[in-house]
C-alpha cells in the first residue's frame, strides 16, 4: 500500500460520509480489521493479526459507498467491506492495510413485498431482524445459521453462508434473487428480481460467496418464505456414523428431505440415550407433509438398525442452536480483538467443513481416523450437515504446547494433519470448505479447488475491479 497522510485521507473521507463516521483511532482500527477468528486457527497464516487498516468509514447511502470506493481509486488503497463481524475464517483482515467500509449504518428492511414473497434490505441488517419484520407478514426468512442474531445480511451472502435448515431452503447466496452493488471504480450496478432470467450468465449469483472482493453490496432483494403449518421432530440413534450415514443418503434418494437433518457422532450427551451417533431430524410444512416425513424417516432409520429415541434430544439441538452467537454477542464481542484472543481456545483445535462425493464420505471419515491418529489427535466430533455430500470434522491436539506468542519452533502436529485433511479431501473429488467462505485461513486452497476455473474467475475480478482494490489477497484472486 502506498503511504498516505492519515490525516488528509481522514478530511477526504469525511467530505463523504462526515468527520462523525470516519475513525483513525487504534481500537477502531483494531476492531474494523478482523472477524471472530482466532490466531490459532490461522495457523501458518498467524502473522495476519499483524494487519490493520488505515481508516474506518461508516457510509449511510450508496451513494456514499460509491464515493469511498473512488476516492480509494485515486489514492490507490484498498477497500474492505465490514459487516457483522462474525466470519471466523478471517475474511475481512486487511492483507495489504486500506479503508474498511463499515457497512452497519446501513441496517434498514426497506421493503416486504409480502405477496411476492421477497424482502428488500440494505447490508447491515441484522438476520434476526430480517426474520422479525417477516414474521410481522406471517412470513420467514429461511437462512438459519447459528449467527442469526449477531451476522448480517451482506456478510452471510458474501460467504455464502450455510444454515441449519439449508436441506430445504438453500444456502444464503441462493435465497438472493437481485442485488444494487458497487463495483471496484465506483460504479453502481443493478440486477433485477426476475422469476427466471430469459438467457446469459446468472449474474444475480455472482457476489454469492465473492467475500467483498468483486463488489460491495449496497442492497439486496431476499426470498421470504411463508411460515410453516408444521413442525415436528425426531432423533434416531445408531452405533456408529457409517450406520447412520446411509439412512440420510436413503432419505435425499426418496426425495425426502428434512429441514433439519444433521448426522452426528461424538461423546454421548445426557439426551443422547448412551448412543454414540444420533440423528437429528427436523421437519416442518404443511401438516399432512410433516407427518408422512416424520412417519417415513423412522421407518427407513429404524430398518436399518437405528433406534427411535424420541424429539427431545432433536428438540435441545433445536432450541439451543443460536446460544454460541448470544454468548459471543454478549460476552466476546464487547472485547477488543487482542483481548479476546488472550483466551486462545483454538490454538490446539480446528474444525474443517469440506464437501465430498456421496461415494467418498465414508472412506473419508475413516481417511480423517487415520490422519489423527498418524499425528497424535483426537476427532472429537464428525458430521454430515444439510446434505450427504456435507463433512464436517472437529480434531483437537491434547498435547500441543505453544509457547506465551503462539508460536513453535516448527508446525504444530494440528496443522500438518489439517493441511493432509484439506488436501485429501481435494483428492477424493471435493472441496475445502462448505459453510464459512475461505478467508484468509484458507485463501491458498482457492487455486487447488477451483482449477482452471480460477482464471475464469480472475478475469471476472479484474473486469469489475480493474485496480484491484476489493479485499485483495482473498480467494486466490
Amino acid at each position: 500500500m502506498p503511504p498516505h497522510d492519515p490525516i488528509d485521507l481522514s478530511v477526504r473521507l469525511a467530505s463523504i460520509v462526515g468527520a462523525a463516521h470516519v475513525s483513525t483511532d487504534d481500537e477502531s482500527l483494531e476492531r474494523l480489521s478482523f472477524d471472530a477468528i482466532d490466531p490459532g486457527r490461522l495457523m501458518a497464516r498467524a502473522s495476519a493479526v499483524a494487519s490493520r487498516v488505515t481508516a474506518v468509514v461508516r457510509p449511510a447511502t450508496t451513494d456514499e459507498v460509491s464515493g469511498v470506493v473512488r476516492l480509494a481509486n485515486e489514492l490507490g488503497l484498498p477497500v474492505i467491506p465490514y459487516g457483522g463481524g462474525t466470519g471466523v475464517m478471517g475474511a475481512v483482515i486487511p492483507l495489504s492495510g486500506g479503508i474498511a467500509v463499515d457497512l452497519r449504518r446501513m441496517d434498514r428492511v426497506l421493503e416486504v413485498r409480502a405477496a411476492d414473497r421477497l424482502a428488500v434490505v440494505q447490508p447491515g441488517v441484522v438476520l434476526a431482524d430480517l426474520d422479525a419484520a417477516a414474521k410481522a407478514y406471517g412470513l420467514q426468512m429461511a437462512h438459519d445459521p447459528w449467527s442469526v442474531p449477531i451476522a448480517t445480511v451482506g456478510g452471510a451472502i458474501s460467504t455464502d453462508s450455510v444454515g441449519y435448515r439449508a436441506s430445504k431452503y438453500g444456502s444464503m447466496g441462493e435465497q438472493v434473487v437481485a442485488y444494487e452493488a458497487v463495483l471496484g471504480d465506483g460504479e453502481v450496478v443493478r440486477t433485477k428480481p426476475l422469476a427466471r432470467q430469459s438467457s446469459g450468465p446468472m449474474l444475480g449469483r455472482l457476489l454469492s460467496g465473492a467475500e467483498g472482493t468483486m463488489a460491495i453490496i449496497t442492497e439486496a432483494t431476499v426470498r421470504l418464505f411463508a411460515e410453516p403449518e408444521a413442525r415436528e421432530f425426531a432423533t434416531v440413534g445408531f452405533e456408529s456414523f457409517e450406520a447412520g450415514y446411509p439412512v440420510v443418503v436413503r432419505l435425499f434418494d426418496l426425495g425426502l428431505i428434512p429441514a433439519l437433518i444433521d448426522l452426528t457422532e461424538e461423546e454421548p450427551g445426557d439426551d443422547a440415550q448412551g448412543f454414540r451417533c444420533l440423528l437429528y431430524l427436523g421437519f416442518e410444512g404443511y401438516r399432512e407433509e410433516v407427518e408422512a416425513q416424520r412417519v417415513r424417516s423412522l421407518v427407513e432409520a429404524t430398518a436399518a438398525g437405528g433406534v427411535d429415541i424420541g424429539p427431545r434430544a432433536t428438540l435441545h439441538y433445536w432450541d439451543t442452536r443460536h446460544a454460541v452467537a448470544e454468548r459471543w454477542r454478549d460476552s466476546t464481542r464487547p472485547l477488543r480483538p487482542t483481548e479476546r484472543w488472550a483466551n486462545r481456545r483454538w490454538r490446539t483445535a480446528d474444525y474443517l467443513h469440506v464437501s465430498l462425493p456421496v461415494s467418498r464420505v465414508i472412506e473419508y471419515k475413516r481417511f480423517a481416523d487415520d490422519v489423527a491418529a498418524g499425528h497424535g489427535l483426537q476427532i472429537r466430533e464428525t458430521a454430515v450437515w444439510t446434505d450427504p455430500r456435507l463433512f464436517s470434522v472437529y480434531i483437537v491436539d491434547p498435547s500441543a504446547d505453544l509457547d506465551a506468542d503462539g508460536e513453535t519452533g516448527k508446525a504444530p502436529a494440528l496443522w500438518g494433519a489439517v493441511n493432509e485433511l484439506l488436501a485429501g479431501a481435494l483428492r477424493m473429488g471435493g472441496g475445502v470448505e462448505y459453510c464459512h467462505g475461505l478467508g484468509t485461513k484458507l485463501a491458498g486452497w482457492a487455486d487447488h479447488e477451483w482449477g482452471d476455473a480460477l482464471l475464469l474467475a480472475r478475469r471476472l475480478k479484474g473486469a469489475v475491479d480493474p485496480n484491484g482494490i476489493l479485499n485483495p489477497g482473498k480467494l486466490g484472486l
